[in-house]
């Protein structure tokens, strides 16, 4: 992980190295308003201009494959014919990899531009797929050399990105997850096959910039290695709630088209299941001890959707039905005027930094979180127990017991109570949804998945 040191030197070392590896002057380098260390430098050399993305490890988890991992994997990538970032060097003190800006935009909607007309965003979506059926089909041998990560055996293709998170997880854990262990659980009792499918893919997929209907660069591969194809179909339902692709079942049809066989549906449903699973346990631990760095409203956030998601994908699984819950009266405390006046100050507050219009809005994210948990909190913890004692035949006295107790549940129950405990899982979900702050707040609106 970044440090909060690595973070203040930053500036300085990537200027020497872009000077000294690239050459020219730097003449602008500013940081993106956003939780990954990333920045912008425009470079002039030989009287042209030159815009690069110094692209930075993350400051609040390990992550899944090195950073250097995504480099290479970019960069044969990009030997191989696939639009994406040209990778121009690494800077190991920081650590960070360099590589050109790319044209065009991410999303389909843009706060400074015109929408994204629906002819472009079909045609763009189109040729991303073609470029997925590209990539699934491009010789394994140049990723094995460069050192890309592969499963032992073709057959546990889909396994090696989610033993990665567990792995991780598992070496951080000081705390309890019942909810990750329960569906850890279930994944493990209910094994993917594969077919011995293998392939380069980006798994987080999904990302990419466009302009006029066609793809200029695949982006964001820090998740990349040699997997499942299905792997790639799958991850991107989560991210379709906020970008909007078109509808997944013909986009799934397009992508057999493609490649010329259809795909394996069940395997997506699995894959997606254990998607739904990665930020929480990536997150898991720094949700408990948020480094300095650490955007804690934005991890706090992401986990609070993907949580729902997954109780909604196993609930489909299942064929079940789930349970809502009300939202508690918020009480007025003693804290009340304090986190009033909290929210108030930071909403006040202006700048023309952009980097710190987003440290700003996380701030005030956070206050609102605290002032909702002030409101609601003890509520919503004694709904919680409730639950508990309906299913362990009696009453925690406090919610970090009720976390053991059901931790350990789930872990001697292997899959006696499935149904029971996804329902259960989704009221605590949903309740620590309505926690991130205000009642009909941005942090609080759940997106629906498309469903299968």
């Amino acid at each position: 992980m970044m440090s909060a040191e690595g973070l203040a030197t930053a500036t300085d070392l990537i200027t020497r190295w872009v000077e000294a590896e690239f050459g020219g002057s730097v003449v602008r380098l500013e940081r993106q308003a956003r939780w990954r260390p990333v920045w912008y430098a425009s470079v002039e050399r030989d009287d042209e201009r030159h815009d690069l993305v110094v692209r930075g490890d993350r400051t609040d988890m390990p992550l899944i494959f090195p950073l250097e991992h995504e480099m290479s994997f970019q960069r044969v990538l990009g030997d191989q014919g696939i639009p994406v970032a040209k990778v121009q060097g690494w800077i190991p003190e920081l650590p960070a990899y360099v590589m050109d800006r790319v044209a065009g935009q991410e999303h389909f909607t843009h706060p400074e531009r015109p929408d994204t007309s629906d002819e472009d965003r079909a045609s763009a979506v189109d040729d991303y797929l073609a470029i997925l059926a590209r990539i699934h089909k491009l010789p394994l041998q140049p990723f094995v050399d460069a050192g890309i990560r592969r499963a032992s055996e073709p057959s546990a293709s889909g396994l090696l990105g989610l033993e990665r998170y567990e792995e991780h997880y598992r070496a951080l854990k000081d705390h309890h997850d019942p909810l990750l262990e329960f569906f850890l659980g279930w994944l493990k009792r209910n094994p993917i096959d594969t077919a011995g499918r293998e392939a380069p893919i980006v798994w987080d997929s999904g990302q990419f910039h466009h302009e006029d209907g066609k793809i200029t660069a695949v982006l964001d591969l820090e998740l990349g290695h040699i997997g499942d194809p299905m792997m790639d179909l799958a991850a991107w339902r989560m991210r379709d709630t906020i970008v909007g692709y078109g509808d997944m079942k013909q986009l799934y049809s397009r992508y057999g088209e493609l490649v010329g066989t259809p795909v394996d549906v069940a395997a997506i449903r699995w894959h997606h299941l254990a998607f739904t699973l990665s930020n929480q346990m990536a997150f898991s631990n720094s949700l408990k001890h948020p480094p300095e760095a650490s955007d804690l409203m934005t991890n706090l956030q992401w986990c609070g959707e993907t949580n729902l998601f997954a109780t909604e994908a196993l609930a489909d699984e299942l064929g079940i039905d789930l349970p809502v819950v009300d939202v508690p009266d918020p009480r007025v405390s003693e804290a009340n005027a304090g986190h009033q006046h909290q929210v108030g100050a930071l909403r006040g507050i202006s700048t023309s930094d952009r980097f710190v219009q987003h440290e700003l809005r996380t701030l005030f994210r956070l206050a609102r979180h605290l002032q909702r948990r002030d409101e609601i909190g003890d509520a919503v913890e004694e709904a919680d127990l409730d639950d508990l004692e309906q299913l362990l035949g009696f009453r925690p006295e406090t919610w970090r017991e009720g976390e053991e107790k059901l931790e350990r549940y789930v872990i001697n129950d292997n899959g006696s109570h499935d149904e029971e405990l996804v329902r259960l899982f989704h009221k605590r979900n949903l309740r620590a949804h309505m926690l991130l702050g205000p009642a009909g707040s941005a942090m609080t609106r759940h997106h629906k998945i498309q469903q299968f």
